[in-house]
């Protein structure tokens, strides 16, 4: 695609996804809101003050069905750090008349979500009210929250012109669209913050997505330093925790020399976006911004069809909402499919996360003809004789007994009887429930 048309391609991305229109109602809304949260301040006599952060203060956002905005409340630095979640509490329940719309959510410093969604007004958003300690140096944050203004602070100052807005907006949505947009960890991919430091290192969206298309493994890992905060790549690499480094790109956090910001990419997510990048630099579409719902319909179709096996699954985990319950539910959906592909070759699969307490897979599979089981070592002559007893079609192997066995079944019997031979296993990864639905 030739300059022109891509240029034209992404003016039309670009009013798509234009949140302008959604953020002149929400506006409004947060001024009330911070207004009643200062007063209170006030009245309790806290030293505080309350900012707005995230991608809402830095103009960052993408149009999306639900929106959320990150609103900090800096406690000085006299106050303890294990006492600032429930001091927040008490300032929500005191600002709000509707006490129903807060809720609490655990982490390593606990936070609050606020429902705004308003019907009559089309609104449909909610905001993070997340409390930090108020730092002099980056180096003295006990949490990683308390970082939050230098982000808002340095993203701002770079961010001079429309133009590097709207390649942001760009990544953003390419990102969101193909799924790995986030860091909590049953997404494992780009934050939002990330990928505004990587667009302003690339300077744009393009060069970006030109560079991860060029990725190749062999060459090691990309390490961006872009404000020179290292002598060079091996010392970043020495200077690092070794948890820090295990993400395919090692990002700089301008703010802090100490902090990886892409620590949550994992290389599947990395490697899916890679392959992304590819696809889009050989036939650039507005289909890569666009986010598609999985069609179960037609995949349910296509499976009878091409006499495969499909099932739709539902799990639900006694885990709080939210990046908890999406973490367990996700590695629930991983140890499933390593289960299934025991007797069964998967086509297709799939993971959706709810945002509440459950998620559905799905399974795209043909049964495996026969499987070989694995018995004990000859060595093993009791064990062995059982063995020989059980399974009288035995066969010998590198001093091992084993035995082939038909897969006689399809999914849905499969996951029927495993769920019963598997109840405390099941229990101990916090489900509380698979449910079959189709």
């Amino acid at each position: 695609m030739n300059a022109k048309l891509m240029t034209s391609l992404f003016k039309n991305i670009l009013q798509k996804i234009d949140p302008t229109r959604d953020l002149k109602e929400i506006e409004p809304l947060m001024v009330s809101f911070i207004s009643k949260l200062k007063k209170e301040l006030i009245n309790q006599k806290v030293k505080a003050d309350v900012f707005i952060g995230g991608s809402f203060a830095k103009r960052t956002m993408i149009k999306k069905e639900l929106y959320d905005v990150d609103v900090f409340l800096r406690f000085n630095k006299k106050y303890n750090q294990l006492d600032i979640s429930n001091m927040t509490e008490k300032i929500l329940k005191k600002s709000l008349k509707d006490n129903k719309k807060i809720k609490r959510i655990h982490g390593s410093r606990d936070y609050f979500q606020i429902d705004f969604r308003n019907e009559e007004r089309n609104l449909n958003f909610y905001a993070e009210i997340i409390p930090v300690i108020k730092i002099s140096k980056t180096k003295d944050a006990l949490n990683i929250t308390d970082l939050s203004l230098s982000h808002v602070t340095y993203i701002k100052k770079k961010l001079k012109n429309k133009k590097l807005i709207d390649e942001i907006r760009l990544a953003k949505a390419f990102c969101y669209a193909n799924k790995c947009y986030g860091a909590e960890s049953y997404i494992n991919g780009f934050s939002g913050y990330s990928l505004e430091l990587l667009i302003l290192y690339y300077k744009s969206f393009l060069k970006f997505v030109k560079e991860m298309s060029k990725y190749d493994s062999k060459k090691g890992k990309i390490i961006i330093d872009s404000e020179k905060l290292y002598k060079n790549k091996k010392d970043i690499l020495i200077d690092l925790n070794q948890s820090k480094t295990n993400s395919p790109i090692i990002l700089i956090d301008p703010t802090y020399k100490q902090r990886n910001a892409l620590a949550a990419l994992n290389k599947e997510t990395f490697d899916r976006f890679v392959l992304t990048c590819k696809a889009f630099m050989r036939n650039p579409k507005i289909s890569f911004f666009e986010l598609e719902k999985t069609d179960l319909k037609r995949i349910k179709e296509n499976s009878t069809k091409n006499k495969l096996d499909f099932l739709l699954l539902e799990a639900k985990t006694n885990k709080q909402e939210g990046d908890i319950a999406g973490s367990k539910l996700f590695k629930f959906y991983c140890f499933l499919i390593k289960e299934i592909q025991k007797y069964f070759i998967l086509k297709d699969k799939g993971f959706n996360y709810n945002d509440q307490k459950s998620a559905r897979y799905y399974f795209v599979a043909i049964a495996k003809k026969e499987i070989v089981m694995p018995g004990p070592l000859i060595s093993l002559k009791e064990h062995a004789e059982a063995f020989e007893k059980a399974h009288p079609n035995y066969s010998i192997k590198d001093g091992r007994l084993r035995y082939r066995e038909k897969v006689g079944f399809n999914l849905k019997e499969f996951i029927s009887k495993w769920k019963l031979n598997n109840l405390k296993k099941i229990k101990g990864m916090y489900i509380e429930e698979i449910k079959v639905m189709n």
